[in-house]
């Protein structure tokens, strides 16, 4: 015997949140990393590219990639030894939405493709100039 009015068949929710976002989980086609932004790190260049095709890229405004480009910066400051930045840099790609718990505190959800699962089988070998310089960094 249960309790209170029987539930109804096809309950709604009625609490989404109006600024709540829906991404595609495709990778995006991006921009290519500027020239003049002078990177020099692997490093770098992988988190610029991660960036700009990610899922999120694909809704950003000019304001946005300019501080991907300050970011990416710092980043490249980071993989030159300068490890007193990984705090500014997290709290800016929390913005974008880094992590789960992010992308959650953002509203932002990703809808999951089949063909993700094909592309992770798929994926490159990471490059040994990052691992080079890992490894340069743990060393210090």
């Amino acid at each position: 015997m249960t309790r209170g009015p029987k539930p109804k068949d096809n309950a709604v929710r009625r609490n989404k949140h109006p600024h709540a976002q829906q991404l595609s989980a495709g990778a995006t086609e991006g921009r290519a990393l500027p020239p003049g932004l002078g990177v020099r790190t692997a490093g770098a260049k992988r988190f610029w590219k991660t960036w700009a095709t990610s899922p999120q890229a694909a809704k950003w405004a000019e304001t946005d990639w300019a501080e991907l480009e300050i970011t990416c910066k710092l980043v490249d400051e980071f993989y030159g030894g300068e490890t007193k930045l990984a705090g500014e840099i997290r709290q800016r790609v929390a913005k974008w939405g880094a992590t789960v718990e992010d992308r959650a505190r953002l509203r932002m959800s990703i809808e999951d493709d089949q063909d993700q699962d094909q592309a992770d089988e798929t994926a490159p070998e990471p490059t040994t100039d990052l691992d080079e310089e890992l490894y340069r960094l743990l060393s210090e």
